[in-house]
């Protein structure tokens, strides 16, 4: 009923915490199947998770700036929310309640998607346990290859030298 892509996602999102991880899975899966509409659901649900990915690595205002236009994308997508088992109303609140948390300075924290489909919920829970880890744990505060992926996984953290592999790539 549901892409695997999504539930991959769905994984990465309430299980690993790994934001970056469901930005690509999401973005590939987006780019093969509504890659010219830049407001898809698809694009909400990316923005949403890369939000939490800069906010966790306290870049507020990068937060700041991808969750105003998740917003309004969620917005625009209340029917393929639901669809895809997503309280749409209560995914604004929660994006809308993380914006204030970042422009007032407040602390990280995680976010739930507010699925719908207990069956959805089921299946991704046990694809978690399948791969070792809990369904809603918290972020590993102190996993650094969680928290900063997309500048270690060209295995630096100087901007030049990842420039550079990432050019020869």
């Amino acid at each position: 009923m549901y892409p695997q892509a999504y539930i991959q996602f769905l994984v990465q999102f309430h299980g690993f915490r790994d934001y970056f991880e469901c930005h690509e899975i999401l973005e590939e899966h987006w780019k093969e199947h509504d890659f010219e509409n830049r407001t898809s659901v698809w694009v909400g649900l990316i923005q949403t998770a890369v939000g939490l990915y800069h906010y966790r690595r306290k870049n507020k205002k990068g937060a700041v700036k991808i969750w105003t236009s998740a917003r309004s994308i969620i917005e625009k997508n209340r029917k393929q929310l639901f669809d895809l088992g997503v309280h749409a109303e209560i995914l604004c609140r929660l994006v809308e309640k993380h914006l204030a948390d970042a422009k007032n300075n407040q602390p990280f924290e995680d976010m739930n998607l507010p699925l719908m489909d207990p069956e959805l919920i089921k299946w991704c829970a046990a694809e978690c346990e399948r791969r070792g880890v809990n369904w809603q744990q918290p972020s590993d505060m102190s996993d650094q290859q969680l928290i900063h992926r997309h500048i270690l996984r060209h295995g630096t953290a100087d901007p030049e030298t990842r420039l550079h592999k990432k050019r020869n790539i």
